[in-house]
Order: C-alpha cells, then structure tokens, then sequence
C-alpha cells in the first residue's frame, strides 16, 4: 500500500471523543441535586405526618345522656387521627361550660363533638326499675336495653287450663344510666334495679308497667354505642 493511501485512511478515521467532567454548570448536575433535596424533604414530611399526634378527650367511664362533661369524668389520650381532627374534642380547645352528652360515649372512647350538647337538648327522665328473672352478668351503664313486662302465671280451678299470657313490650332501647344489686342477707332475696333513661313519650307506659302485676325485664339489644370502639379510633402513640 502506498504511503499517500495510508495517509487518506488516517484522516478518514473519526476522532475520538474526549471526555469532559461535569462542572457546576453542567444543567444534568443540578437537576440531580434538586431530585435529591425533593426525595429527603418528602420523607422528613412522611415520617413526620406519621408520628404527628394530638391530645384528645376520651371517657374514663362509659358516659350516658344527660352525663356532664368535665375533667374529672374525662381522660386525655394522645392519638394520630390525621384528617379526622375536626370530629372530636381537642384538649387544645377545651370543653363548653355545662355541657353534657346527648348519647353514649363507651368507656375509653374518643368523645365526638356530636355526642356534646346542652342538657336541654337530652329529654330523658330517669326511671329506676325492679327487674325480675335473671340479668345479664354484663348489664352495665351505656347498656341499650328493651323494657318487657311478663305477667304472672293465672291460676285456674280444678281442670281448667288457662292460657299463659305472652310478654309485652313496654319500651324499646332504653339507655341503662346505673345498676344497683342488692345481695343482702337481710332483705331475704337477691334482687338487680337499674335506672333507665325513659324518653318523655314512654313514661306512661314504663310507670304504667311498674304498677302492674308481673315481672319486668331488661333484654340488651346491642344497639349503641360499642365500648371497644375506642380501639377503633385512631392510633395511641
């Protein structure tokens, strides 16, 4: 090969690039570093938001309508509830003079602005009951029961049968307030009174039924506030 062609196809080879170091000009650096920055703020906000919490008022002991709401019957719990801050009273805020609960609040449970109203805004009377036959061993107040009144056997003459007579219903979703036992020796029985909360509707019924033959009975309905639905709300921190 002659040395002029040599020549021509050393020209013709293309020039290797050489490689520069980025400087602080260079628009890819910086893009990166404001990435960067964006990624560890995020997750400083993330963490915190996570671990963000508030002191909230929950019940000490399950409260029933007409209960006042102050200090000695409520507990500060620190919870993270997020969005939901608005629903229930903040300890930031404090308590309204003279305020009650319009509904049950179960032990432990966040108390909801809903359930914080007026006295005059709860028209209950209480009405304390003799009961009969057996009571349920978890019977307690915030109990939602129903008032039935079973009446005494009849008695019939030789040979006759007569018909039992059913139960009757006196009065549906009462709110237990208190319930007293009386398991003294000196009283000759054993006997369980509780004093509900009769809407002003029902109290001729329920004090028609207290002066009547039979036995009154309290049935649960489960209707109402749960007492374990505090550990529904929120997370303690």
């Amino acid at each position: 090969m002659s040395k002029q062609g040599a020549w021509m196809n050393t020209e013709e080879l293309p020039q290797a690039r050489r490689l520069r170091r980025p400087t602080w000009r260079d628009p890819r650096l910086g893009v990166g570093i404001l990435l960067v920055a964006a990624s560890v703020a995020l997750g400083t906000w993330a963490v915190r938001d996570a671990a963000a919490t508030v002191e909230v008022y929950a019940a000490r002991d399950a409260l029933t309508p007409g209960d006042v709401v102050d200090t000695e019957s409520l507990a500060v719990r620190e919870v993270r509830l997020g969005d939901d801050e608005a629903l229930y009273h903040l300890v930031a805020d404090g308590l309204p003079d003279g305020a009650v609960v319009t509904r049950t609040v179960g032990a432990g449970e966040l108390v909801p602005r809903s359930a914080v109203g007026e006295a005059g805004a709860v028209d209950l009377r209480p009405v304390v009951v003799p009961l009969g036959l057996a009571v349920p061993a978890d019977l307690g107040p915030g109990t939602v029961v129903d008032l039935w009144l079973s009446p005494p056997a009849p008695v019939g003459g030789i040979g006759q049968e007569a018909a039992v007579p059913e139960p009757t219903l006196v009065a549906a979703e009462l709110v237990v307030a208190e319930v007293a036992r009386d398991d003294s020796v000196l009283s000759g029985s054993t006997g369980t009174s509780v004093e509900l909360l009769v809407p002003r509707l029902d109290l001729p019924d329920v004090l028609g039924a207290l002066s009547s033959d039979g036995q009154l009975v309290a049935v649960p309905t489960f209707v109402g506030a749960d007492p374990g639905a505090a550990d529904e709300q929120g997370d303690a921190a």
